[in-house]
């Protein structure tokens, strides 16, 4: 099966019903820190790969109330279930937001470029179509992760990551495509985050150990974060 049809036909649904909007409010606290420290207009926000729409929603309760935001995605069930949240100020999208002419104050990018077969294709699609983009990418490539290997085939089996990525690889690419990198930070997942399985529950004394005496040597031997990063385009 091709990437697109893992979202578009029900392949990926059935596999993740909630689409991870447990995982919304922790998102999108961390980009509103990002939107705050930067003071990036926030007039109209568009969210690619907006899943079941619930980091716009979070946004929107925490944003000024003249803001506007909009959620695109190419999954039929995705948006069904984006659809329950719309109002007045927020809407949702079935399609490719590269395939219109929208623009953005601020676009979301948030778990997306992992999926992409054509990720650097994508990412010079993007990177005239808005002021600021927020990016959130896992960083899969770590010597835990290469050593074991499961971990990596696991992501693509079950989420559909095509591409893996080190701190410095994610920035790269962003680079590479045009963006240039105003701001970034770690999201340590493995840390903070309130949901774990038993394993991570195991592993968390080491990655709180090695991310406080080293950030980027912890999470480059074990893992347990991803990159959000704030950039724009460079002819903006």
């Amino acid at each position: 099966m091709c990437a697109e049809n893992f979202y578009t036909s029900d392949a990926y649904a059935d596999l993740h019903p909630s689409y991870d909007v447990e995982d919304s409010a922790w998102k999108a606290a961390r980009i509103l820190t990002i939107i705050a420290r930067n003071r990036v207009d926030v007039a109209r926000v568009v969210d690619v790969g907006c899943g079941a729409g619930e980091i716009l929603r979070q946004l929107q309760i925490q944003l000024p109330h003249d803001s506007t935001f909009t959620g695109y995605d190419i999954a039929p069930r995705a948006i069904e279930l984006a659809n329950t949240r719309s109002n007045d100020r927020l809407h949702f999208v079935l399609g490719d937001f590269t395939e219109t002419t929208d623009h953005a104050s601020l676009l979301l990018c948030v778990d997306v470029i992992e999926h992409v077969e054509d990720y650097l294709g994508f990412l010079k699609r993007l990177v005239s179509r808005a002021n600021y983009t927020i990016f959130h990418i896992p960083l899969e490539i770590t010597l835990s992760t290469v050593l074991r290997v499961k971990p990596i085939l696991a992501a693509r089996e079950n989420v559909g990551h095509l591409h893996y990525f080190t701190k410095e690889t994610a920035l790269a690419a962003l680079e590479y495509s045009g963006f240039q990198i105003v701001d970034w930070q770690y999201t340590r997942i493995g840390i903070t985050h309130s949901r774990h399985s038993l394993r991570r529950m195991i592993a968390l004394p080491v990655r709180w150990v090695a991310a406080s005496l080293h950030a980027d040597l912890g999470i480059r031997l074990f893992g347990g974060a991803s990159l959000l990063v704030l950039a724009k385009g460079r002819s903006l």
